[in-house]
């Protein structure tokens, strides 16, 4: 993976974002210190997929918690008001 400065990835942008298209992910750093990634379209929608599920795939997935349901009584009814 290539590092750029931060004022190197700002004057050179285009040149970066080719080398990503062709060499992976590239590294921006600000004063020695890894700050952001720049990475190739595919790659980000790949991650950014397994990291969140979709609403069916959550719900078809089943419970995740066995949470106890306790058991119901009989049912009252209430009688029926008089007018």
């Amino acid at each position: 993976m290539g590092s750029w400065a931060v004022q190197d990835a700002k004057a050179r942008f285009s040149e970066m974002l080719e080398k990503v298209e062709k060499s992976g992910p590239q590294t921006i750093t600000r004063r020695g210190v890894e700050k952001a990634v720049l990475v190739p379209i595919d790659k980000w929608r790949q991650m950014t997929k397994t990291q969140k599920p979709t609403l069916i795939e959550v719900l078809m997935s089943g419970p995740k918690f066995d949470i106890p349901i306790p058991p119901r009584g009989k049912l009252r009814f209430r009688k029926p008001a008089k007018f």
